[in-house]
């Protein structure tokens, strides 16, 4: 038997391909369309959790239109943050789909930040007003930066509003982002500031089993967009239910979270972003909708995202070649 060897990527690495954002939101449009269509594999992601709203869990899928396939180990711990350690750690594990043997393990907290902000931006394209060019980002971490930076490849962002209950991480976003999209953005005191006036908002803070949501009904405008990266934790169940259409990336996954605890407040989502990329299902059919995506992230776009990394990793020569 001949010796196997995989390729290694240490999140340097991964960083390094400097996979565009634009060729991420492509990737997950392309992916949506095919988990629509039934030509994917995914269970909902099964989890532990050691400590409270914390959380480590095995995410397997099969995207064969990318020849992707593998399983994403990943953990998200909000008691990091206080020992200046990163919320989201882990690795994603990619199989050659033809033999099953390992190809690559790489690790997954670039891909992890960039493919959730490419997902809440093909969410908008479907359900914000085309003509949106306002957006208040409420949690000002990684998250808050990927998720910005993904709106503003699908639309012109002239106005950005910041909020993160620590004042000196917003203003820090403010700074470094402005540079970065070249567009204004202003450190705000509340979350309210953040949401009322805007056309699209995005909540990005820690997943809470039991949150203590502060946005109220009314807050957002009529004809806004919101995406909660973050479930429910920032919005009140009567803010959720003024959404005239709410929308997600798995419904069995969303069940499976409501389930164990989570969206305690939430009405019952029907509709999957991938069946309106495809056409069974209708997105945004007035200008004075309030729309939300409730995007849990998905296996499925870990795989979309991974193989790109692997193939530019390769292309590029990055990363090191061990033996199985």
């Amino acid at each position: 038997m001949k010796s196997q060897e995989f390729l290694y990527l240490s999140r340097a690495d991964v960083e390094k391909t400097d996979l565009p954002m634009s060729r991420i939101i492509q990737a997950l449009e392309e992916m949506f369309l095919e988990k629509a269509l039934g030509r994917t594999e995914m269970p909902p992601k099964p989890g532990i959790h050691p400590l409270s709203d914390a959380f480590i869990h095995a995410m397997p899928a099969y995207l064969p239109s990318a020849k992707a396939a593998g399983l994403k180990w990943v953990s998200g711990f909000p008691q990091n943050q206080s020992q200046k350690l990163a919320y989201i750690n882990g690795l994603i594990i990619l199989n050659d789909p033809k033999t099953g043997i390992p190809i690559s393990v790489m690790d997954c907290t670039w891909i992890t930040g960039k493919r959730t902000g490419a997902a809440t931006a093909v969410s908008a394209k479907y359900l914000a007003r085309p003509d949106s060019s306002t957006i208040g980002i409420i949690a000002c971490g990684v998250q808050g930066r990927d998720n910005l930076e993904a709106i503003s490849k699908v639309f012109k962002i002239s106005k950005v509003k910041a909020f993160d209950i620590y004042p000196e991480v917003s203003k820090n976003f403010a700074l470094e982002m402005s540079e970065k999209l070249a567009v204004e953005i202003e450190p705000v005191k509340s979350a309210k500031d953040a949401v009322v006036g805007l056309d699209m908002v995005v909540t990005s803070g820690p997943i809470l089993k039991n949150p203590e949501p502060v946005i109220e009904k009314n807050w957002l405008d009529e004809g806004a967009f919101a995406s909660a990266v973050d479930f429910d934790s920032y919005w009140q169940g009567e803010a959720q239910m003024q959404m005239d259409l709410i929308v997600t990336d798995d419904i069995p996954q969303l069940n499976y979270y409501r389930q164990s605890g989570y969206f305690k407040k939430t009405p019952n989502v029907e509709i999957e972003i991938g069946q309106i990329v495809s056409g069974k299902k209708q997105g945004r059919l007035s200008t004075n909708q309030r729309t939300l995506a409730i995007n849990l992230g998905i296996a499925l776009d870990d795989m979309a995202t991974a193989i790109l990394v692997y193939k530019a990793a390769i292309e590029l020569g990055i990363g090191a070649q061990l033996p199985l």
